[in-house]
């Protein structure tokens, strides 16, 4: 396990921009932990997950609103999912920038989303930045203050490995479940 925490410590604010660039919810409670342990910094790990998360969504921003035909094989792939996202949009307007970042499964279709409408990019990445300082603050501080007990169920699940393999499991059929549901057609009477 020393050998793993060195490797983390030493290529960990790659990964952790590189992961972070796409979502990085993940990759910023492991920085915050190993910051907690005295591996990494905390600032350092909150402000490239921060960077990271609010370049990654401008990106995604960009891409839907300037390269529709590089996007256009996805975007026809997943329609039902882009309509959901377009009704939170309608549903809960600005807050859904903010939103998006806390919830696994959305995190790269709102701000793509987002990009096909008419949406201003100077209010798009106004709020992107302010809703991205909030995700790290949140989740970094959360974590890095929850260390001792994350570390003491990661020391659980190191013993018992089938425990995470059924809480991932769990969550996944969840979001499934919930996406499946959500983006269902509705018959018509």
């Amino acid at each position: 396990m020393e050998d793993m925490l060195s490797n983390i410590a030493t290529y960990g604010y790659i990964g952790l921009f590189i992961y972070s660039l796409g979502g990085g919810f993940v990759a910023l409670v492991a920085a915050s932990v190993l910051s907690y342990m005295g591996k990494m910094d905390l600032a350092t790990s909150m402000a490239i997950a921060f960077s990271a998360n609010a370049i990654g969504d401008n990106l995604l921003f960009y891409m839907a609103r300037n390269q529709k035909e590089v996007l256009h094989p996805y975007l026809k792939k997943h329609r039902r999912k882009f309509a959901l996202a377009h009704i939170k949009m309608k549903q809960y307007g600005s807050w859904i920038i903010l939103f998006q970042k806390f919830v696994y499964g959305i995190k790269t279709l709102i701000p793509i989303a987002i990009g096909l409408t008419k949406y201003d990019l100077k209010k798009f990445t106004i709020l992107n930045i302010i809703s991205a300082a909030v995700w790290t603050l949140v989740v970094g501080f959360a974590s890095y203050f929850s260390g001792n007990a994350i570390v003491k169920i990661y020391d659980h699940i190191v013993e018992k490995p089938y425990i995470a393999v059924i809480v991932v499991a769990t969550i996944f059929a969840i979001l499934w479940l919930y996406l499946s549901t959500a983006t269902k057609k509705k018959k018509r009477v």
